[in-house]
């Protein structure tokens, strides 16, 4: 008891808790060397329609990111869960865009699924509201396999 009662009282601010060591004051910023930078819609879309067609998502995850026909299309072609992958989850292995007019894109991608390269293709429009929008999607159908006779 006489220990503790010996004790010097520490001096800290009275500022800032006991348990503080730095000197940063809560709500100012903080800079960071790395930029934030926004994905763009490709990127965004890509993924998505990915983790949809491969089962990873459910159909109804896309309905307010598609317009017209584009969610029956998605539904039809998500029903057999085409990039579907065993063992291995599919990534996007390459994308490219083409700009037909101000406030559309048209995008393909490469699906790595497995061993298999699949295509995908998909258009997309940005609406009133700015916001980007599917508004046609298609999946290549994979080659008929050959015969050894052929």
């Amino acid at each position: 008891m006489n220990k503790v009662m010996s004790r010097k009282p520490q001096t800290r601010p009275h500022h800032r808790p006991p348990t503080r060591h730095d000197t940063r004051r809560p709500g100012t910023p903080t800079r960071s060397h790395s930029r934030t930078t926004t994905a763009r819609p490709t990127d965004l879309f890509a993924d998505r329609l990915l983790a949809v067609l491969s089962g990873q998502r459910p159909v109804h995850w896309m309905l307010r990111h598609t317009a017209g026909s584009a969610y029956d299309d998605l539904v039809r072609l998500a029903e057999r869960t085409p990039l579907r992958a065993h063992g291995s989850r599919p990534t996007v292995h390459d994308l490219g865009w083409f700009v037909p007019r101000s406030g559309a894109l048209e995008v393909f991608a490469r699906i790595a699924a497995g061993t298999h390269l699949r295509a995908l293709a998909f258009r997309l429009e940005q609406s009133e509201d700015l916001r980007w929008r599917c508004t046609a999607v298609e999946l290549a159908s994979p080659a008929p396999r050959r015969s050894a006779a052929s």
